[in-house]
């Protein structure tokens, strides 16, 4: 069933509200199984309520809430807010005096209001509505009716009760709690364009209410942490931990992809611990996270610790089977420095074959310029011109190519219409699901219909978002030319390592390209500028494009100022 949707500057000032009742129908229709009763009972009579009522529900919905002053709900399509009201209060979806803790009226007064409700304030004239607070919180810890904390105001406070509710449809619609509802009104006014992808009624983002729940469950857990995070050290947080760590356990679930979150999220509690030097639960947690990166932060915690022993062994162990690339890396990093630690003879690693490293002195430009940019207008010429494409022009390529790949209707891949892309994007198997449907792309690579391919994809799905096309960075310009000189292998290998780890390699390529139409040949160049390190990812780039012999080479910048005044009569690389 297609989601139609009326654009905003068509006659109708309702069109969100008719994006509301197309997006509940999508949900009635594909979750109908998985409804409690109160559920039920609002997707049948949401409609029959006034069409004032209904549209100023949903204006509240797209808001930040669930509070809302009446004097502030103010739209010419619903008129008196307080009359749109009552029948949502009838139903209960709406409390018009609503019980408010302190800290829920500050969020809903202004300052010289609370000078007017507390007399008491009158001498704390520069102090910050923050402190305000913290001095009235010790004398009012009541929660009241608005109407007790404003008895004069003559103005009502509104609660959206239902909120909850329309959240947990929110999330059954769009399989996440990051999107909303102005989706739709941003698809309609042409700021995003997604890909129409062809699913049936039964694809969906839950099999069973028991993985809405853990969702719920796990994002209420997520907040817990940050609130834990932030109020770290404090008396009262003792145990909290403890508390949280139960909760998390609780969200358990058969379900691959929300174990995934949880993985996630036991990754993010350890690394807390780490940064408040909680060494046994950091250890405790990243031992039950299977999160790309755990084991690592597991023998950084051994080894900040002292239990260098237990570090080694597990840096052993992942050195014989390492879970990535990333892995690898900072296992070869970290083996030396933990062998010493323990008087152990420390092997010797083989060396990766080193990459070409130049100087360029520049005079450091007037104007501030990001360094990538002034190496980028230094060296371009009409022969020989130098885009600024960093992560943008491979990943572009690659999704051009394969967009019918990353694009197919797999079962558990796309169940709603504004998906930027699969939600499986990230998953151990999201290749192998795919795997026929990528050979041919790449296939295309060997018989020299790819440029076709590429062109044709750029021509007819311009703007529509993608998790790896940079449609603000790829110009016709551009992809000619890196269609001219760049060989069909290299391309080959490029996208053989972002397909091979998708979530790692989509960064670190390296920051410049520089092409030679008339030679059909281009160079890769990442530049330093003073006092900047290559990062991990970069080196990892940077290895894999010299070990399949592709020109590449790392600039450092120094400005000319300083060079001459660390060492009189430098000049710059030839470049």
């Amino acid at each position: 069933m297609p989601v139609p949707t009326l654009s905003p500057d068509l006659p109708d000032p309702h069109y969100y509200l008719r994006n509301f009742q197309r997006a509940l129908a999508w949900i009635g229709e594909r979750y109908d199984d998985l409804f409690d009763t109160a559920e039920r009972e609002f997707l049948r009579t949401f409609g029959t309520l006034p069409e004032a009522s209904q549209a100023l529900l949903v204006r509240m919905l797209m808001r930040k809430g669930p509070l809302f002053r009446s004097s502030r709900l103010v739209y010419e399509e619903i008129g008196c807010a307080l009359d749109a009201a009552g029948p949502l209060v009838a139903r209960g979806w709406v409390d018009s005096d609503p019980v408010l803790t302190l800290d829920e009226l500050f969020g809903l007064v202004t300052r010289p209001e609370l000078t007017r409700l507390f007399p008491e304030l009158s001498t704390k004239s520069a102090t910050r509505k923050a402190g305000l607070l913290a001095a009235l919180r010790e004398h009012y810890d009541e929660a009241r009716r608005f109407s007790a904390w404003c008895p004069e105001s003559g103005e009502r406070a509104l609660c959206v009760t239902v909120a909850p509710l329309c959240d947990r449809l929110r999330l059954m619609f769009f399989g996440n709690l990051h999107q909303d509802w102005s989706e739709f009104v941003l698809a309609d006014l042409g700021v995003y364009q997604y890909e129409r992808v062809v699913f049936e009624p039964s694809s969906r983002a839950f099999q069973q209410r028991a993985d809405v729940d853990v969702f719920l469950a796990l994002h209420a857990c997520r907040e817990q942490l940050e609130a834990f995070s932030a109020a770290s050290g404090e008396p009262e947080q003792a145990g909290a931990l403890d508390r949280l760590l139960e909760a998390v356990n609780a969200c358990s679930s058969a379900n691959p992809w929300l174990e995934t979150r949880r993985a996630k999220l036991l990754f993010q509690i350890g690394h807390d611990a780490e940064r408040r030097h909680d060494w046994a639960a950091a250890l405790a947690v990243y031992g039950r996270s299977t999160w790309p990166g755990a084991r690592h932060r597991r023998m950084r915690a051994f080894e900040r610790s002292g239990q260098f022993e237990a570090a080694l062994a597990l840096a052993r162990e992942a050195a014989a089977s390492p879970e990535s690339e990333a892995e690898s890396q900072r296992v070869a990093r970290m083996m030396p420095r933990l062998q010493r630690q323990l008087g152990h003879t420390v092997a010797r690693a083989t060396r990766a074959k080193s990459v070409a490293r130049s100087e360029l002195v520049l005079p450091r430009p007037v104007v501030p310029q990001a360094v990538e940019y002034v190496v980028r207008d230094h060296l371009g010429s009409d022969d020989a011109p130098v885009h600024f494409v960093e992560n943008g022009l491979i990943n572009s390529l690659f999704g051009l190519l394969c967009w019918d790949a990353i694009f197919a209707a797999i079962p558990g891949a796309f169940f709603h219409p504004f998906q930027r892309g699969p939600a499986d994007l990230h998953a151990a198997d999201f290749h192998v699901r795919r795997a026929t449907l990528f050979d041919a792309c790449f296939a295309q690579l060997d018989n020299a219909t790819y440029r076709d391919a590429i062109l044709h994809r750029f021509e007819t799905k311009f703007g529509v978002q993608s998790p790896f096309v940079f449609w603000g960075l790829v110009t016709s310009e551009l992809l000619t030319l890196a269609l001219d000189c760049l060989p069909a292998q290299h391309l080959k290998r490029w996208f053989e390592r972002l397909l091979a780890d998708i979530r790692s390699n989509r960064s670190g390529l390296p920051d410049l390209i520089r092409f030679w139409p008339a030679e059909r040949r281009y160079e890769l160049i990442e530049v330093k500028g003073p006092g900047d390190r290559l990062q991990d990812n970069q080196i990892r780039w940077l290895e894999y494009c010299v070990q399949h012999g592709m020109p590449v080479r790392v600039v450092d910048v120094r400005w000319a100022e300083e060079a001459a005044t660390l060492a009189p009569g430098a000049r710059g690389v030839s470049a």
